[in-house]
């Protein structure tokens, strides 16, 4: 099966990189675009923003669970071109610091996976990565994984109602009656 992982992703000299990647040409395309929906978004929010990792080796990967800068020891999301971490800009270095919710509502909006709630906010997570968003559910990353399975470009997780998390049927219904994700009224 033929994709963007494995027809530019695997191609690209950084494939092995231990050095963080930020570069959106290594994101797939539907992805990249509604990353820099995001971004817009957030600038005309008045809330500067940059893309701080894209792309992201295994080795690089295990190096930072090997840090202690992830929980993570083996490469997720980001290994597909699928997920981006998007970070605060101030004075034009990277910020992790502050209130990233906005982050999540346009991930929502956009169709991504925001990694505050990934796609299931009424379920306590043991796991939060604020800065995160991608373009997978939860429950398709080992097919993912696994090469059995990648999204085509019309791919949005919160339509994608068999792969949410049990817990989320009532929203992934909204979803395919509707065709947008849920709002917060909604899933109250």
């Amino acid at each position: 099966m033929a994709t963007f992982y494995t027809d530019v992703i695997s191609k690209d000299a950084r494939f092995g990189s231990l050095t963080r990647v930020a570069d959106p040409s290594l994101l797939e395309p539907g992805t990249r675009q509604l990353v820099e929906r995001i971004i817009t978004a957030s600038q005309q929010m008045g809330i500067e923003v940059l893309i701080y990792e894209t792309y992201r080796s295994q080795d690089r990967q295990q190096q930072l669970f090997n840090s202690g800068a992830s929980k993570l020891r083996t490469v997720g999301v980001h290994h597909y071109g699928l997920a981006c971490d998007i970070v605060r800009s101030v004075g034009g270095e990277p910020c992790w610091k502050g209130d990233f919710t906005f982050l999540g509502q346009l991930a929502q909006s956009s169709g991504l996976i925001w990694g505050g709630d990934w796609g299931a906010p009424q379920i306590k997570h043991s796991f939060i990565d604020s800065v995160h968003v991608q373009r997978c559910t939860v429950a398709r990353q080992g097919d993912l994984f696994a090469g059995v399975w990648y999204p085509d470009q019309t791919y949005n997780p919160y339509n994608d109602v068999q792969h949410l998390f049990a817990d989320t049927r009532k929203p992934a219904k909204a979803v395919a009656k509707t065709g947008r994700p849920p709002t917060r009224s909604q899933r109250a």
